[in-house]
């Protein structure tokens, strides 16, 4: 609301109260209720959905003081009146951005700290041009300084955002939604197009199009925390596994030259193996999981029977740390050992899943039974199209309707 004009128009008043309304409805909703309302069967990351909250509600305020500042207050000085409204929203929108976007990193603690620690500059600066009633301080040189900061920042999340899409692929077999490149992209011209409308001189077609694109980016962003899954290293979920018999005990022996105990359905006991701490290289196998590996080349084995041979692999959103204890080992060493196969844990599991859907589709085909590409890819552990087809081209090398034509013409 730079324009004086913009608080002589009642539509425009009736659309920046409505996007302000709007604004406190998503930060309430995204604060008080936990669990997902549009996607209910996702866990929300409690830290994001807190810092969109945190968003969405300083928007709203953001609203109130440009409105208060223009009508009730300062209304006789522009100028000071836009320092001090540009200068709150440089330091506590800015910053609570910035939070956002770290937060749907969850791989890292990333700090905040240094980055609030920026807007101390814009403050000083304000109060110079506040005293000296110089734009110059007030506007200008706060401009430079935030686009500096927002230049090393931007820099530094590109580098985490490196670093999270390797973890996720080292980590978790289902990506759908998880990453998050695409959305980002959309997101930063929302927000440089935002900036650019916001920061304008007072035409009203702008003042408008900011309003616009508020309700966009508080749309996005909703979507974007409803459709992030909560991710962690350490989460445990009870993987039902058949009760095999490991071809290989603690000592990377066969399993029937082992002097442990066996229990009624000829299993060795998890108890008659050596157990290392958990920072070492193996730790105590869990429920339904195989004897703890001290060999890293037992490890290949280990895998063909407890993954490969029970399909472990179908399993939706099975992570690394699940399959690792599952075989008997922890999460560092299973990760060690597929860097060493020159491969990853998300490679591994979708080869293996589209290696299954090529056995579905051929049975299916031979015996004339109808069926969806989809359905098929469902069967084998996918939860979305485009995530099947990403890894079917991967592995393949072309894409599923071309692969079809193709064993259409070989039968």
């Amino acid at each position: 609301m730079y324009a004086q004009q913009s608080i002589q128009d009642s539509l425009f008043l009736m659309l920046y109260g409505g996007v302000a309304m709007l604004a406190v409805v998503a930060g309430l909703y995204l604060w008080l209720r936990r669990s997902n309302a549009i996607l209910p069967d996702i866990t929300p990351p409690r830290a994001l959905r807190r810092w969109t909250a945190a968003f969405f509600l300083m928007a709203a305020l953001s609203h109130v003081w440009w409105y208060v500042l223009g009508v009730y207050w300062l209304t006789d000085d522009r100028l000071v009146r836009n320092i001090v409204a540009v200068t709150l929203d440089h330091v506590l929108l800015v910053p609570i951005v910035m939070a956002m976007l770290l937060r749907l990193l969850q791989n890292r603690r990333h700090r905040l700290w240094p980055w609030v620690l920026t807007q101390v500059p814009v403050l000083m600066l304000a109060a110079v041009g506040i005293a000296r009633r110089d734009e110059f301080f007030g506007f200008d040189l706060t401009t430079y300084w935030q686009l500096a900061v927002m230049t090393v920042f931007v820099g530094y999340y590109i580098y985490a955002l490196i670093k999270n899409g390797r973890w996720l692929r080292e980590n978790y077999a289902d990506l759908e939604h998880k990453e998050v490149w695409q959305s980002l992209v959309f997101a930063a011209a929302l927000f440089i197009v935002y900036e650019v409308c916001f920061t304008n001189p007072g035409e009203m077609s702008r003042e408008y199009l900011a309003q616009v694109e508020t309700v966009a980016i508080i749309v996005f962003l909703l979507w974007r925390v409803e459709a992030l899954q909560k991710l962690g290293v350490e989460e445990k979920q009870e993987i039902q596994t058949p009760p095999l018999t490991s071809p290989l005990d603690g000592r990377g022996v066969p399993a029937d030259e082992a002097s442990g105990e066996r229990t009624a359905d000829g299993a060795v006991k998890a108890d008659a193996f050596p157990t290392l701490p958990r920072g070492g290289v193996a730790v105590r196998p869990g429920r339904g999981a195989g004897p703890a590996v001290t060999d890293p080349s037992d490890i290949g084995q280990q895998l063909a029977y407890f993954c490969e041979q029970p399909q472990l692999y179908l399993q939706y959103d099975l992570t690394l740390s699940q399959l690792a204890e599952t075989i008997g080992t922890n999460r560092e060493a299973l990760g060690a050992w597929f860097t060493e196969q020159g491969d990853t844990y998300n490679a591994y599991i979708d080869r293996l899943r589209i290696d299954h859907f090529v056995r579905l589709y051929r049975e299916a085909a031979r015996a004339g039974r109808s069926f969806t590409v989809f359905a098929l890819a469902h069967e084998c552990g996918y939860r979305s199209y485009l995530g099947f087809y990403t890894a079917f081209r991967q592995r393949m090398g072309t894409s599923v309707t071309m692969w079809m034509r193709s064993e259409e013409r070989a039968q």
